[in-house]
């Protein structure tokens, strides 16, 4: 499988995160999105921001190279064809230089602004002695259709129900979690739709945090029902399956 293409940027040395967004044919949201998470983050701390380009056929690229010249934290991945949602957030991650993640999607209907309340639940459970940490959003005002509603609802009463992650929206993308964490979970295609179950898997604390969710104002959704449910109940077994054989015992203690 041919590596992530990179597009040469200025570097941003030892950011504490980095915010890494999967897009494909999103060339309408690319700067709106990015204006936006530049401001939530402002001067607060060190961080980046890595865009996947998931083998878009628009402009997407072009934006963001544009994009890119006013917002210096902006590094740029492209897939040379499309991959799908998992597969760009790995190679995000797999690039991002950051400790701490966070996760989001490219048409804007995450809200940036909501990114400093998942850093503070982050450090809260930090203080409180946690090593461990995934803090997941829920779109407690979905500004979906009422098909995309009721089908959501049902993926995640049925996935609640078969693996016990006792979350109310794993399908929000507004996720923040150690970069670590996410290179100890096994890795297949559609897992970014239980990550708050294969975090548990690893001895990881997982906390739910209200946010913001935002009608799409441009582009379409990459997604139809039947299409998730088709590959849902697939993955669905096969995670139910890895829950049934976690490691036992967390990690190693080192011994001085």
């Amino acid at each position: 499988m041919p590596e992530s293409k990179p597009i040469p940027a200025e570097s941003t040395a030892s950011p504490l995160i980095s915010v890494v967004v999967p897009v494909l044919n999103e060339q309408d949201n690319v700067a709106p999105l990015i204006g936006e998470i530049r401001a939530a983050l402002g001067s607060a701390c060190a961080y980046e921001i890595v865009y996947v380009d998931d083998g878009s056929t628009d402009a997407t690229l072009a934006n963001l190279q544009a994009t890119r010249l006013t917002a210096p934290e902006l590094r740029i991945l492209q897939h040379g064809e499309k991959r799908g949602q998992s597969e760009a957030l790995r190679s995000g991650i797999l690039a991002a230089r950051g400790r701490l993640i966070v996760t989001l999607d490219g048409d804007r209907q995450n809200d940036p602004a909501d990114i400093p309340r998942l850093i503070e639940a982050h450090e809260k459970l930090e203080r409180l002695g946690k090593s461990s940490i995934m803090i997941t959003g829920h779109r407690i005002n979905r500004r979906d259709t009422v098909a995309k509603r009721r089908a959501s609802r049902a993926a995640n009463w049925l996935r609640s129900r078969a693996l016990r992650d006792d979350n109310p929206d794993t399908g929000c993308s507004l996720k923040l979690f150690e970069r670590d964490l996410y290179l100890r979970m096994p890795y297949f295609s559609h897992m970014h739709r239980f990550l708050p179950a294969l975090a548990q898997r690893e001895g990881a604390s997982v906390e739910v945090v209200p946010v913001n969710h935002r009608a799409r104002e441009q582009g379409v959704s990459k997604y139809s029902n039947l299409g998730r449910l088709k590959v849902g109940v697939i993955d669905l077994f096969g995670v139910m399956w890895l829950m049934r054989r976690a490691p036992k015992g967390g990690q190693a203690r080192e011994v001085e």
